[in-house]
């Protein structure tokens, strides 16, 4: 029965899931040349992509909240959303811009690309959700391209690449608790709902940060940091963050993670184009292993829907308990 459910609308969720995991590769781009442009550090570059961004988000839960199926939220609702947005797009968001002062795009995007596993793991752990030997398949093939890809900068090791890629690792474990927590929140709140109010808390708790420790100077920056900043907003927050929860929604949280995959490839790319990095062999070869993991997943809907649907049942349970936490 899940399977029905969900066969009609898989290769929208696959194309969602695909544009969401480029336009968040293409904030580490955005960063890397806001760090270029100016001395600028990790909270007020990502206040401004929250400043930038919170307005769409007050624009769309508002609107949501008026749709006449709207639930009534409860205080383990709201409980719930602001847990999942401290931790999904303020901490994480935050632990990776540090990161990426130390480490370049293309590494700290092989980091961050960690959580499918991660994911995977963490539904497994908490919703007993079984995993296939396909999904395992598809992941290794995913991963030893990353690995593959990256493998030339594994030499230039440094003190610095090592705090940068622990705070990219803690930041990879944040979003990854975030995916597991949000597939079955989205399907009790709704997707628009549930994204707009999640990235509201995380703008709010990005500014009263930014404001407890800067003054009003730090925000003396050239208008290239300025258009850099909108340009995240839109491109790398905005639409990703609904695309994403929607592609959660229609293909659950573990193959979404999987299929996001193709985002370090996406990076060595827009790294070549926009920050002058080179592309070698290891890193073509790389992004067709990866290519070949994204598109076992995007073709198997039929073999591993079923191991992965678990939210029904929880669907059911939340229904006869509304006010229970999702």
């Amino acid at each position: 029965m899940t399977q029905t459910q969900h066969t009609p609308h898989f290769g929208l969720g696959v194309a969602l899931a695909l544009l969401a995991a480029v336009g968040f590769s293409a904030k580490a781009i955005f960063v890397k040349l806001a760090y270029d442009s100016a001395s600028v550090d990790a909270i007020t570059l990502l206040a401004l992509r929250m400043a930038f961004s919170v307005p769409v988000f007050f624009g769309a839960a508002l609107w949501s909240s008026r749709q006449s199926q709207a639930k009534t939220l409860h205080r383990r609702d709201w409980l719930l959303i602001a847990g999942l947005g401290c931790i999904g797009y303020y901490l994480s968001s935050l632990l990776d811009f540090m990161g990426l002062k130390y480490l370049s795009a293309g590494l700290e995007r092989l980091i961050l690309f960690l959580y499918p596993t991660m994911t995977v793991l963490l539904s497994a752990a908490i919703f007993k959700h079984p995993v296939s030997r396909l999904h395992i398949i598809a992941l290794v093939i995913s991963y030893a391209g990353i690995a593959l890809a990256f493998a030339h900068q594994l030499p230039h090791r440094s003190n610095d690449m090592l705090l940068g890629a622990g705070l990219v690792f803690a930041s990879t474990f944040s979003y990854s608790a975030y995916l597991t927590g949000a597939g079955h929140a989205i399907r009790q709140i709704g997707a628009i709902r549930f994204t707009s109010l999640t990235m509201i808390v995380a703008c709010l708790i990005t500014l009263v940060h930014f404001a407890s420790t800067h003054t009003l100077s730090a925000l003396l920056l050239p208008w290239r940091v300025y258009g850099l900043s909108l340009g995240m907003a839109l491109f790398s927050t905005v639409l990703p963050v609904f695309m994403l929860s929607a592609a959660i929604r229609i293909i659950n949280p573990g193959r979404t993670a999987l299929i996001g995959s193709i985002g370090p490839v996406a990076t060595i790319f827009m790294g070549y184009l926009f920050l002058n990095e080179t592309i070698d062999s290891l890193q073509i070869a790389g992004s067709i292993l990866v290519l070949a993991g994204v598109l076992l997943i995007s073709l198997s809907n039929k073999q591993i829907s079923a191991p992965l649907s678990a939210p029904a049942p929880l669907a059911a349970r939340r229904a006869a308990q509304p006010d229970s936490a999702a």
